[in-house]
């Protein structure tokens, strides 16, 4: 039976379409072009992610030491240095209760002095028989009061003193101004908060991580924080808060957050260790291709020629995979151009990435 003419068309169609095809595969064919990173030799272990937040080591309401009319607060947004000045209270008012203070000392000060005079007068005029002693206890009485009324002005010249050494409010810590508790004109009792102040630059991320990783963590190791965004970076375990929670059967943790763009309140997830680490051979992520006979990756020889090598899955630590099938550290292999690629083509390297090993500590 003789092909209709409508078949023989389609297939002529067909062929002419496949030729630049065709061609491009030829001898000629320039060699497709790749990016490749080596395989490496890691440490991963089982992990479990779990919510986190990011906070500031230094993150206070700062308080005013003095009550009084707030006479200037530091704008929201400003940068502070450690001691700087973030308000000031009753400036002048404040300098007024010193000088007071100060007067009344001076006073009782000369008021102890006659009478202690006073005192030494009557006791010579007893012992002559000219004065009564009603008159000496009388003056020694009125000594005694001036003296205790001296030392709690005394006491009172010190309040108003630091009083008014404390009428600016300063930071203990270097930061920015995040809100302002209090406006000027306001009045404020000692004690209040005037604004809080976070240290931006002293960032941390804070985490309930199940009981069963606390056995796996210490102080100084690594775990894989990721951001909103999908950016991962390691961060150091600061603390282990030693009590666990006995509902939530979790424990807190803290860590050091390496480079990156974090803010105060921000969710992230983090990656913690539930089983020892193990040796493991790991590639890119964007290394594995999934196909219908399994995962694969193109490892490309000493000659640039490309070789489909079957590997399973395992553990993944930030942008890393592992792999088992044949892979051995040190193997290039292709992260990019990898999808239209076919056993045993030679290749173009265009260029060849570093393995990100640091991008995180754990594993899942």
């Amino acid at each position: 039976m003789r092909p209709s003419a409508h078949v023989i068309s389609v297939i002529a169609t067909l062929a002419f379409a496949a030729a630049p095809a065709l061609a491009q595969e030829g001898p000629d064919a320039p060699p497709p072009v790749v990016v490749v990173a080596s395989a490496t030799a890691e440490r991963m272990a089982e992990t479990v992610t779990v919510p986190g937040s990011v906070v500031s080591r230094s993150d206070s309401e700062i308080a005013a030491e003095v009550s009084g009319v707030v006479d200037w607060v530091a704008e929201i947004g400003a940068s502070v240095e450690a001691g700087g000045t973030i308000a000031r209270v009753g400036g002048e008012l404040l300098q007024i209760e010193a000088k007071r203070a100060e007067a009344s000392v001076k006073r009782l000060e000369a008021r102890v002095a006659f009478l202690d005079d006073e005192v030494a007068r009557q006791e010579e005029l007893s012992r002559k028989g000219s004065a009564s002693r009603q008159k000496l206890e009388q003056a020694r009485s009125e000594r005694d009061q001036a003296r205790q009324d001296l030392a709690e002005a005394r006491l009172m010249l010190e309040r108003a003193q630091y009083d008014l050494a404390h009428a600016e409010v300063k930071s203990p810590f270097p930061g920015r101004i995040v809100t302002r508790l209090i406006e000027p004109g306001e009045f404020l009792n000692r004690g209040s908060a005037v604004a809080r102040v976070v240290d931006v630059s002293a960032l941390e991320v804070t985490a309930q991580i199940p009981i069963s990783s606390v056995a796996q963590i210490k102080e100084g190791d690594q775990v894989t924080v990721e951001g909103p965004g999908g950016e991962v970076v390691g961060a150091t375990v600061r603390a282990l808060v030693p009590v666990g929670d006995e509902v939530s059967r979790s424990a807190e943790l803290r860590a050091t957050l390496e480079a990156g763009v974090w803010l105060v309140g921000m969710a992230v997830k983090v990656a913690t260790p539930t089983a020892p680490p193990r040796d493991v051979i790991a590639v890119p992520r964007d290394a594995v291709l999934l196909r219908a006979e399994g995962a694969a990756v193109f490892r490309i020889g000493a000659d640039g020629t490309a070789e489909l090598v079957q590997v399973r899955r395992g553990l993944t630590s930030g942008g890393l995979v592992a792999v088992e099938g044949g892979l051995a550290a040190g193997d290039r292999v292709v992260v990019r151009g990898g999808e239209t690629l076919q056993p045993g083509q030679k290749v173009q390297i265009q260029a060849e990435n570093a393995t990100d090993a640091s991008a995180g500590a754990g594993a899942g």
